[in-house]
């Protein structure tokens, strides 16, 4: 029985997470023979302000890509 967890920042779109979902499971049954029946994909969407990303929060991390961009 595959678990597979996926964690991403808040913003994808319904049709986005069940195309994840979908080719997900598509993978196991290529690669692993698994059954998708027994396959299980949880997406867990995380605030930006609690996520880190190169020693940053990924909100202030963005926040700066923002001002780098714009010099």
């Amino acid at each position: 029985m595959p678990y597979v967890n996926v964690q991403i920042t808040r913003g994808a779109t319904r049709a986005q997470k069940a195309q994840l979902v979908k080719e997900i499971t598509a993978s196991l049954v290529t690669v692993l023979a698994k059954k998708p029946e027994h396959t299980h994909v949880v997406i867990q969407e995380i605030d930006e302000e609690d996520w880190g990303f190169a020693g940053l929060l990924t909100d202030d991390w963005k926040a700066g890509q923002g001002r780098a961009e714009q010099a």
